[in-house]
């Protein structure tokens, strides 16, 4: 009989999720509590897997000591990944909102709905140009610049010009 693991719960799990003091791992996310570069105290970040750069860093409380950090614990770590699943969830909703936006314009054939969608590529980088009639049919679309500013105003004149590429 040799001394070698076997396949049982004595072997050590690689792929066991780190749960220390310093690093906690879980739902897709590391808590890695760091020194604080600013001043003498302590900061966590927040990676979510497979991303190179925090989401979120913020201050990390001080231990009894009032030199060390805190251990982190789960429920210190559930409300990390909490605050940094929302931070996650604005920031997209604030790409969202400059890479898509809509505006109305009244015409003799009803209310218009004119939506700018913008394509960001390193390369080619485009926007379209769509109108929509009041059932939500779509009307004419062209492509125009990503820096193209949608207004009232700009809407109003594509559609007086019969839809023609501005």
């Amino acid at each position: 009989m040799s001394n070698d693991y076997s396949d049982t719960d004595q072997q050590p799990d690689d792929d066991a999720p780190i749960q220390e003091a310093r690093v906690w791992q879980g739902n897709g996310w590391t808590a890695r509590v760091i020194k604080n570069d600013d001043d003498e105290g302590w900061a966590v970040a927040m990676i979510k897997d497979g991303e190179p750069e925090p989401a979120l860093v913020g201050p990390w409380t001080m231990g009894r000591d009032k030199k060390n950090p805190k251990p982190l614990d789960v429920n210190a770590f559930n409300t990390l990944v909490k605050t940094a699943n929302e931070v996650i969830r604005r920031h997209e909703q604030q790409l969202h909102a400059q890479l898509h936006k809509n505006v109305f314009v009244s015409t003799d054939d009803g209310q218009v709905k004119v939506a700018l969608d913008i394509v960001p590529d390193e390369d080619d980088a485009y926007a379209t140009l769509t109108a929509f009639d009041p059932y939500g049919e779509q009307i004419a679309q062209v492509r125009v610049p990503p820096t193209f500013k949608l207004s009232v105003t700009s809407a109003a004149a594509w559609i007086e010009k019969g839809y023609k590429k501005p």
